[in-house]
Order: structure tokens, then C-alpha cells, then sequence
């Protein structure tokens, strides 16, 4: 080890969890201080109002930073280093902090001439943060103070994680090299990677080079070689990560799990278990009760004028599939002159005859979609999830497009992200169906409450602009 490290600023901290660090501590802690010192410019005293706020501000930023932080590393590292992260996170901060200060009534105690220059000079420190964070990540890299990584196998699974280990420097990794038992003409077509070595030689490699981390992306297959390398690894300090090739699935949140104490890795599961369900239910009921006190006076005109122009009954009612592909009833203003809910349903096209005078302008707002928030609050459909389609196209769709069923992991949504993504409405083609499946399959990875919101936000941008549904 290079005797001047002892020396470094932050020398004794992992280079991974410098970044969480800054997230965790460094910049709520600068936050509040930035209140602090406003207080003093402006000779405002720094009473118990301005004690509740700091307390809540410290709490609140180190939870939303940390966790939007780690959200962006998981799913796209190079934006965690975008300038808008900072104006997004420290956004959803102000936003929570001004719903607790009203509800504690707060609000009317705290000077304008603090909390403006403090809401809006925030950013500025934000970035100055972010820029002696990397310049520190630099440093240490320089120096030498990274963890040194290799990866046991050739496979497309192990050139991945190389492309992100290489690409983003943030993870503070540097990759050395890959060991494999086959030679490089055995490797994967179009794969021509050096090696340093065979499995055999890895143990040795990993004492004598000081190699922090060992990558093992090998097939279930290779077993005995995998614990026997494992067994042998014992004898050294470095952190071991085996990547089985169950990564060729289409996992949707994949996570250990225990079942009378024995360790299970779940492939396929919902995102709505423990506290994420509770989560997911209480928004659902908060924002669909508000929302049908909002727009009541707007489903009663809607109901007048369906009831007005076409003969029929005011809400249509359709079978659909719901969580774990039950069958559920979906409500909906009735749009067109057909009520159909057999064994085939046809598709609302531009321009259909079968809409009611006033039909081509419900779809068009989505207004028809409205009766569905008791829908949610009956517990049958969530305001974000998958779309529901009528099961007539669930069972065409089922046997062409693999991971189907999948999105039914959850209950289906009023709105979802293929929606906001261009996928409303009609979808006239097979590859169209994919593409919503797709981002189906996607929200369920990336789910949070931070999505869901901000796939609303989209959704009445989207319905504003009145495009891709008929």
C-alpha cells in the first residue's frame, strides 16, 4: 500500500460509500447550515420554528438524496451525475417539507426573507457539492485508493458488467482482467477477450495483486468448479460476487427471501410486498378520494351527456384481468353504441363508427377512464400500473408475446408508463403490443412512490395534448 494514503482527507473511507456519505450527511448537514446563516444575514432569531424545519429538512434530504441517488446508480449511472438531479431531488424535498409545514402550521411562522433565498440558493451549494465529491472520487482514484476487480468467465453476462465497471468511474472499481478455462477461440462468437489466466490461477492472482473484488459469472452447470473456487478464495480478504446465469431471465424484482429459514432467491415477484404494499394501497385511496372530490361535479355533466346522446346505460361495464390474472368488472363511461365483452373485442380505431356523438371526445381526454378511481377504491385497480386489457386480447396476447402474464404481477392502473411513453390508445400491430409490454415489465422493476407521481404528472401533461387515443 502506498504509505502517503495514510495521509489522504478520507482516506479511511470506503471509496463506494464516499458518494452515499455526501448523500447521507455532507449535504443535508450543509442545508441546514445554509439556514443558519440566512437566519443570521437577515437578524432573524433561530427559534423553534426554524429547530422543527432544520430537523425535518436534515431527516427528509438525507432519506430522498440517498434514495434517488441510489435509484439512479441502479438504473442509469451517468445521470447521477446530471445537473438536474440536483433541482429534482432538492424540488421533492421543498415539496414534503411545505406539506409538513402546513399541516403543522408552521408556515406562517417562518420569515419570507429566510425560506426564498434559502429555497433558491440551495441548488447553487448543491452543485458545488457535487463537484468537490467527484473531484475527491478523482483524487482517489488517482492515488490508488480503488477497489481492484476481476471477473471468473467470458460470457455475455460478464462483458456487461465489464462495459459498467469500465464506463462509470463513479463505482470507484477498477477492472483488471478476466480468468476463464476456456482459450480465447472457445469464447462466445464475435468474443475475443485477453486472460490472465484459468480458474486455477485466481486464488494465487487474487492474494499476490491485492485483488479486492472477484466477479464469478458462471453457468449453474459449472457447480463444482464455482465452490471449489469459492473454498479456495477463503484464503484471502477480497469480497466475492458470483452472477449465475439465472440473469438470463426476464427478472422482475429478483431479491433473497427466506422460507422457514432457508435462503430462496425470488426470480419473479411483485414489488408490492411488506411496507411497499402499504405503501401502495394508502396513496392509492389518498389520491383517488381526492380526485373523485375534485372532478364529482365533472362525472356528473359527463353522465348527463352520455345519458343525453345515445341510448344505453351511462357506465359501461367490461371483464378484465386484475392481480395474479383474476377476473375483475372495470368501469367506464360509456364511449360507443357496442358494449362488447366477449370472446373477441375489437379495437377503438381512428375515426370508428361505433362512437357515440360525444364518445370520440371522451377517449380523447380520457374522461371515459374516470368512473375506474372506484375501481381503485374498491381495492380492484391501482391510479399507476399496467393498463387492463379486455381478456379476450389478454388471451390472444398470451400466446405471442413472452412475459405477458407477467404484468399481472400487480394490479392494473387507471395510467401507466407505457402510457406516458406513446402507447395509448390503439394498438394496431403486434410489435406496438411488445412495446407496451415492455415498459409494463419495466415499471415493475423500477417501481417507487417517486415514479408513480411523477407518471401522474405525465399523464395529465400527456391527456393535455389530447393525442394517441380514440
Amino acid at each position: 500500500m502506498n504509505p502517503m494514503q495514510d495521509h489522504l482527507p478520507l482516506a479511511n473511507i470506503k471509496p463506494h460509500s464516499l458518494a452515499m456519505l455526501f448523500k447521507r450527511v455532507v449535504e443535508p448537514g450543509l442545508i441546514v447550515c445554509y439556514l443558519w446563516l440566512i437566519t443570521r444575514i437577515v437578524r432573524q432569531p433561530f427559534n423553534g420554528e426554524y429547530w422543527v424545519l432544520a430537523i425535518l429538512t436534515l431527516f427528509i434530504s438525507s432519506y430522498v438524496f440517498a434514495e434517488l441517488h441510489q435509484r439512479r446508480v441502479r438504473k442509469n449511472l451517468k445521470s447521477a451525475r446530471l445537473i438536474s438531479a440536483v433541482f429534482i431531488d432538492w424540488a421533492l424535498v421543498v415539496m414534503v417539507l411545505a406539506a409538513l409545514t402546513y399541516v403543522c402550521e408552521l408556515y406562517g411562522q417562518l420569515s419570507p426573507r429566510v425560506i426564498l433565498p434559502w429555497v433558491i440558493g440551495v441548488p447553487i451549494g448543491l452543485m458545488v457539492s457535487q463537484h468537490v465529491q467527484l473531484r475527491v472520487m478523482h483524487d482517489l482514484r488517482t492515488k490508488g485508493d480503488i477497489h481492484k476487480a476481476i471477473i471468473v468467465g467470458v460470457n455475455p453476462t460478464a462483458l456487461k458488467l465489464a462495459d459498467r465497471l469500465t464506463d462509470y468511474p463513479a463505482l470507484m472499481i477498477n477492472l483488471v482482467g478476466f480468468f476463464d478455462d476456456r482459450e480465447v477461440t472457445r469464447q462466445p462468437k464475435g468474443t475475443f477477450t485477453p486472460l490472465l489466466g484459468s480458474m486455477s490461477d485466481v486464488p494465487a492472482y487474487v492474494r499476490e495483486q491485492g485483488i479486492n473484488r472477484v466477479y464469478i459469472s458462471m453457468p449453474i452447470s459449472a457447480q463444482p468448479r464455482v465452490l471449489q473456487l469459492i473454498d479456495e478464495l477463503q484464503d484471502s480478504t477480497a469480497s466475492v460476487y458470483f452472477i449465475p446465469d439465472i440473469y438470463i431471465f426476464n427478472l422482475i424484482q429478483a431479491r433473497f427471501d427466506y422460507v422457514g429459514g432457508m435462503a430462496v432467491m425470488a426470480i419473479c415477484e411483485t414489488p408490492f410486498t411488506g411496507m411497499n404494499n402499504f405503501v401502495k394501497r394508502v396513496s392509492d385511496i389518498v389520491l383517488a378520494s381526492i380526485i373523485q372530490l375534485l372532478l364529482l361535479p365533472v362525472m356528473l355533466v359527463i353522465a348527463i351527456c352520455v345519458k343525453a346522446t345515445s341510448p344505453g346505460p351511462v357506465i359501461f361495464k367490461q371483464r378484465r384481468y386484475g392481480l395474479d390474472g383474476e377476473e375483475i368488472v372495470v368501469y367506464k363511461f360509456r364511449s360507443m353504441t357496442v358494449m362488447e365483452d366477449g370472446g373477441a373485442v375489437t379495437q377503438a380505431t381512428k375515426g370508428d363508427m361505433r362512437l357515440t356523438r360525444i364518445g370520440g371526445f371522451l377517449r380523447r381526454t380520457s374522461l371515459d377512464e374516470l368512473p375506474q378511481f372506484f375501481n381503485v377504491l374498491q381495492g380492484r385497480m391501482s391510479i399507476v400500473g399496467p393498463r387492463p386489457h379486455a381478456v379476450a386480447h389478454n388471451e390472444l396476447y398470451r400466446k405471442q408475446i413472452k412475459g405477458y402474464m407477467l404484468r399481472h404481477k400487480v394490479k392494473p392502473g387507471i395510467t401507466g408508463w407505457a402510457q406516458v411513453n406513446g402507447l395509448r390508445g390503439e394498438t394496431e400491430t403486434l410489435d406496438k403490443m411488445k412495446a407496451r409490454i415492455e415498459f409494463d415489465l419495466e415499471y415493475l422493476r423500477r417501481w417507487s412512490l417517486v415514479f408513480d407521481l411523477w407518471i401522474i404528472f405525465q399523464t395529465v401533461r400527456i391527456v393535455l395534448k389530447r393525442d394517441n387515443a380514440y
